[in-house]
């Protein structure tokens, strides 16, 4: 809980095969779901919802479905990218102690959103610095997170009930791990190498690197 928050952003990793299957803390679960919903918003809309998936038949059914997807990827990758997607698992929804779904929700706040009016998306942004807050919170607790990105919005519309205008925007994997790796899977599969910061840096106006 005290941990230095640079220790906490550089140990944060997207969390696949770590999980133990424990489950978490009640205290410590709603402290990481408090740090979410304390997120800045765009006009104070708080435009997030946290619907938390404990249900192991829901929970197949979605693995089935990003199963599906991850076949649906690989077959649009040349054979040695292929080889490499292979071995990298991509989810730990069967594995995690429970899944938390954060959904959005375009309509809060309106008609008259403060500071969307020129950025429509803002309110996506919002939502996207709440699961920040979560992932973060959830490394201080000394949990592990994943993010499933494989799915299709009307699936897990359609799975969890959410009304048509609801986005869910993140399916992610929350509980207690045997460790954090020192380095990201992708990186440490041969998937792809992160940039220096040098490389992302402009002075003033956008230069080519």
């Amino acid at each position: 809980m005290n941990a230095n928050i640079y220790d906490v952003i550089h140990r944060r990793r997207d969390v696949r095969a770590q999980f133990t299957g424990e489950p978490i803390p009640d205290k410590s679960l709603r402290r990481v779901l408090t740090a979410a919903h304390a997120a800045p918003s765009v006009g104070l809309t708080q435009p997030w919802d946290f619907i938390l998936v404990r249900d192991v038949a829901l929970r197949r059914e979605f693995f089935a479905h990003v199963q599906h997807e991850r076949d649906c990827f690989a077959e649009t990758l040349d054979p040695e990218a292929a080889q490499r997607f292979a071995r990298i698992k991509i989810d730990g929804v069967l594995e995690s102690s429970l899944s938390i779904v954060v959904t959005y929700d375009p309509d809060r706040g309106s008609p008259a959103v403060l500071g969307r009016h020129a950025i429509a998306d803002a309110g996506l942004y919002s939502v996207c610095l709440a699961i920040q807050n979560l992932w973060l919170a959830a490394t201080a607790e000394g949990l592990g997170v994943g993010w499933v990105s494989f799915y299709r919005e009307p699936f897990v519309r359609d799975l969890l009930d959410i009304p048509e205008r609801i986005r869910p925007v993140a399916w992610l994997c929350l509980g207690p791990v045997t460790h954090l790796e020192t380095t990201p899977d992708l990186e440490r599969h041969g998937w792809r190498q992160r940039r220096p910061l040098d490389a992302a840096l402009h002075q003033d106006r956008w230069t080519a690197k």
